[in-house]
């Protein structure tokens, strides 16, 4: 199965989103505010893979306007790890779904994560890989459309380091 989703021309700024890690769980979290009135799906998208990773998107009015990394998959490291130079700003948007009184979408799918050398761009793919449009959200967070309208992946930027765990 796949979550059907399109771009939209944003109206106004782009949005600002800020990375945080829960130092005790290994949760990166980032949201903001949708800015999108009419209908739609609201709630979350958990994308998990069989071997029990699992992400969660934040959806308002079919808005995409969060992500959490809950459980990680195996994290690889790429020197060359660059986010894609051609983007467009904009919102990208869920399919409506029939069932408004659901507020909870899943879907199963291979996920990956790399990082760059640094650790402060992270790129989660979802499903195998393949060409994707790259829509910036906020100003952090950039998500892959492919060619059938499925989701594809996100782009996290402006990751900050990992705090330290203080055992003290």
């Amino acid at each position: 199965m796949t979550i059907q989703a399109h771009a939209e021309p944003l109206d106004g700024r782009l949005p600002p989103v800020t990375w945080r890690w829960d130092a005790e769980t290994d949760i990166l979290s980032g949201a903001f505010k949708a800015g999108r009135k009419g209908g739609g799906f609201t709630g979350t998208l958990e994308l998990t893979d069989e071997h029990g990773s699992v992400a969660v998107v934040d959806v308002q009015q079919g808005v995409i306007c969060g992500l959490d990394i809950v459980v990680w998959p195996e994290v690889q490291s790429s020197s060359r790890l660059v986010v894609p130079a051609q983007l467009t700003d904009g919102r990208v948007v869920l399919a409506r779904r029939e069932q408004p009184s659901v507020a909870l979408l899943e879907l199963e799918a291979p996920l990956a994560v790399w990082t760059d050398a640094s650790e402060t761009v992270f790129h989660l793919q979802v499903g195998e890989p393949r060409p994707a449009d790259v829509v910036r959200v906020a100003d952090h967070l950039y998500v892959e459309v492919d060619k059938d309208a499925g989701l594809a992946g996100f782009w996290l930027t402006g990751v900050p380091a990992f705090p330290e765990f203080d055992e003290a």
